[in-house]
């Protein structure tokens, strides 16, 4: 199988802070990218995604070189912590979106955009609007989305960090239902050793723009050579 994600000498100048990011990143694991704030992990995966081009360095998606392709050529999906959903557009087309930003959608599409709020938890809920919607709610119609492109590659950027405990436990469940279905490339942003190792396969440590430590996920839990990761894991 093809590596999912390669960032080969990937270098990036943003104003005074320097990010070399150089790491492969499996197909099909869930890897957690973790590590202080203004460390660089929604650096890493605004490169991933395109929303950030590298000065040098190559990367890789899936066997292909995306370095220079815009983000909508990329074949990966996005789930933020702010959900991004448009609140003048019901539930159905919001997820529409995901197929087809035009919103030209077959009678097939809309039957998709149905099975995945049906997958999530929302059956019903096509008409919808976001303002009625709880936090979870709003999350989980995001995932619905994600779902409808069909993309090998799902970059999150904390996307539970607004949810309160309980719904923390519920959205990181159905992440890990949702790609025991697909067998998707997940890369995840936390600052939650407890989601690392609910959620991942593997983990990923990054301080001052820099890879520290890329390890299964028992292993990156029970490191403690590292001061700034030890500092991280104790929390």
């Amino acid at each position: 199988m093809a590596d999912g994600i390669v960032l080969e000498e990937v270098e990036l100048r943003l104003g005074m802070k320097e990010f070399r990011f150089d790491c492969v990143v499996p197909a099909g694991a869930v890897t957690a990218i973790t590590g202080p704030s203004g460390s660089g992990k929604s650096t890493l995966l605004n490169l991933v995604a395109g929303f950030e081009a590298p000065d040098r360095g190559r990367i890789l998606i899936a066997g292909g070189d995306v370095t220079k392709k815009h983000p909508s050529e990329r074949p990966v999906s996005l789930v933020f912590q702010d959900n991004n959903l448009f609140a003048h557009l019901d539930l159905a087309t919001n997820v529409g979106l995901g197929i087809s930003p035009s919103l030209k959608l077959s009678g097939s599409d809309r039957a998709t955009i149905s099975q995945a709020l049906e997958r999530v938890g929302l059956g019903g809920f096509e008409k919808r609007m976001p303002g009625t919607l709880s936090g979870g709610e709003r999350q989980r119609a995001a995932f619905a989305r994600a779902l409808v492109r069909r993309k090998p590659v799902l970059l999150m950027d904390e996307p539970f960090a607004a949810l309160d405990p309980g719904l923390r436990l519920s959205m990181a469940n159905l992440l890990i239902d949702l790609h025991r279905e697909t067998g998707n490339t997940v890369l995840v942003v936390t600052h939650d050793p407890d989601e690392v190792g609910r959620l991942a396969d593997q983990a990923i440590f990054i301080d001052h723009g820099r890879i520290l430590l890329q390890a299964p996920a028992e292993e990156f839990l029970s490191q403690r050579d590292i001061p700034a990761l030890a500092e991280f894991l104790s929390g």
